[in-house]
C-alpha cells in the first residue's frame, strides 16, 4: 500500500475555511494513489472540525484544476492495483460528497475525467472562463468510476450527460454554465476574487444551517417527496435549539449583522 505525503495536498485554514490544494502542477495535479490517501486524511479531520465552516478546493497553479487519475502510475498497475484505485478515487469523492461543511471546487484550469468528478463532488463549483471541462474515459476505454455516471446526470440531466460521456467530450466553460455543470464562470484573473466572494457569502449565514440544508436537499433527493419532507423537518429539528438562530433573531430585531458561532 503505497504511503500518504503531506506535500501532495496542502490545507490551510482561515477564518472558518479550509482550502485545500491539490499540489501536483507538474503532473497537471493528477490523483496518484499517495495524492489519494493524503486527501482522505484531510477529508477526515476536516469531517469533525466544528470550526471549518466551508471547504473550497482547487489546484495548483493554473494549467489545471485536476487531471484525474495519474495515467502513468497506473501503467504500472496490475488489475487488482486498478480495482484497487478505482475504489479508492470512489472513496475519495465520496468522502468529499459526504462532508457536512458546504464545498466549493474552484476550477482554476482543466478539469478531466476524475478531476472532472472531483468538482460533481462539490456542492458549489465556479470555473476560469479559459478552462475545460469533461468525463472523458471514454476515449481511454473505460467509463466514469468514481461517480460521474451517477452525479453528472443528476446535475444536468440524462441527455446532457450522455452527450458528454459518450462523446468524451470537452466543454467549455460557457457550455458548462449553460447546462449548470457549474454555478459561475470568471476570467482566471478574477476567479480568486470571484471565488472569495461566494466564501464570504456563506459565511454570512449561519454555518449549522447551512449544514443542516445540505443535508436536507442531499438526503431527501432521492426521497419521495413525503419522505423528502419528513428529512427536511428533522435537519430543521437540528436548528431549533441552536443559540445561532436566538443569535440571528436578536441581530434582526437590533437592525445589525448576526455573529455566528456555530452552536
Amino acid at each position: 500500500m503505497p504511503m500518504s505525503d503531506s506535500s501532495l495536498v496542502e490545507v490551510v485554514c482561515d477564518n472558518h475555511v479550509a482550502h485545500i490544494t491539490i499540489n501536483r502542477p507538474a503532473a497537471r495535479n493528477a490523483l496518484s494513489f499517495p495524492t489519494l490517501l493524503r486527501l482522505r486524511e484531510i477529508l477526515a479531520e476536516l469531517a469533525s472540525r466544528k470550526d471549518v465552516w466551508a471547504v473550497s478546493i482547487t489546484g495548483a497553479e493554473d494549467k489545471a484544476f485536476c487531471a484525474g487519475a495519474d495515467l502513468k502510475e497506473r501503467r504500472d498497475m496490475n488489475e487488482q492495483q486498478v480495482v484497487e484505485f478505482v475504489k479508492n478515487i470512489r472513496a475519495t469523492m465520496s468522502d468529499i460528497a459526504n462532508l457536512p461543511q458546504p464545498t466549493l471546487a474552484i476550477i482554476n484550469g482543466h478539469a478531466f475525467g476524475g478531476g472532472c468528478e472531483l468538482a460533481l463532488a462539490c456542492d458549489l463549483r465556479i470555473m476560469s472562463s479559459q478552462a475545460l471541462i469533461g468525463l472523458t474515459e471514454t476515449s481511454l476505454a473505460i467509463i466514469p468510476g468514481a461517480g460521474g455516471c451517477v452525479r453528472l446526470p443528476r446535475l444536468v440531466g440524462v441527455a446532457k450527460a450522455k452527450e458528454m460521456v459518450l462523446l468524451s467530450k470537452r466543454m467549455p466553460a460557457s457550455e458548462a454554465l449553460e447546462c449548470g455543470l457549474v454555478n459561475q464562470v470568471a476570467d482566471s484573473g478574477d476567479l480568486t476574487e470571484s471565488a472569495t466572494a461566494i466564501i464570504e457569502q456563506l459565511l454570512a449565514n449561519g454555518p449549522l444551517a447551512l449544514q443542516a440544508a445540505k443535508a436536507a436537499i442531499d438526503l431527501g433527493n432521492d426521497l419521495a417527496i413525503d419522505d423528502a419532507l419528513e428529512q427536511e423537518a428533522e435537519c430543521y429539528s437540528r436548528i431549533i435549539p441552536t443559540r445561532d438562530r436566538l443569535e440571528a433573531l436578536a441581530a434582526f430585531a437590533e437592525k445589525r449583522k448576526p455573529r455566528f458561532k456555530g452552536e
